[in-house]
């Protein structure tokens, strides 16, 4: 017991110390790293071969994905995007149908759009599952261990995408700033398949 109280003191420290890494990094270094992770998505072999994609609208401190969202349509590719239940660590991902359609649609208490929970939407694993999975965290390493902010949504979906279906590729989008030494990590933490940040040893 005591290691699973030293993991979650471990993640809290690392996520209060990541938090103010991230309101740190200025508008346009933000969007500068975020365009650069645009076009590796887009170049991406797993993005290429993919049909069916989930991906998530951006909080204020994450990378921007609103231009990989423009070309999963443009690609002709099917878009789905988290609707948290914020009572629980429940997560569908449903069909978005454009990505105009995104302003529209009503805002959380975390200040991200998303659909109603009235609202009725294709969700990916009853369709058919998903390709790939791009998602968001506070912190990564390299070993692809990811720090989410505590409520383990991505964990649990992940979860049941590995009952019904074959797994996703899972890709996390990180500012430089996000990656750590090592990310602590315990029994439910689900590893993510490729960390996509600005690597200083690639061309």
């Amino acid at each position: 017991m005591a290691a699973a109280a030293a993991v979650s003191g471990a993640k809290r420290s690392l996520r209060a110390e990541l938090k103010q890494r991230l309101r740190a990094i200025n508008a346009e270094e933000r969007l500068r790293q975020s365009r650069l992770l645009t076009q590796k998505v887009i170049a991406h072999s797993q993005y290429q071969k993919s049909k069916r994609i989930s991906i998530f609208l951006s909080m204020q401190d994450e990378i921007e994905t609103e231009e990989i969202i423009k070309d999963i349509f443009q690609q002709g590719k099917t878009c789905f995007i988290p609707r948290y239940q914020f009572q629980s660590s429940h997560m569908d991902m449903v069909k978005l149908a454009s990505p105009e359609e995104i302003s529209s649609l009503p805002k959380t208490s975390w200040n991200i759009h998303q659909p109603g929970e009235g609202e009725v939407r294709e969700e990916a694993l009853i369709t058919g599952g998903l390709d790939l999975i791009i998602m968001p965290g506070l912190g990564f390493d390299k070993q692809g261990n990811r720090l989410g902010r505590g409520k383990g949504y991505y964990d649990t979906y992940l979860k049941r995408c590995a009952q019904q279906h074959t797994k996703p590729y899972t890709m996390a989008l990180a500012f430089k700033e996000q990656i750590c030494l090592q990310v602590p990590v315990d029994d439910h933490d689900v590893k993510v398949d490729e960390v996509l940040y600005e690597d200083a040893s690639a061309p």
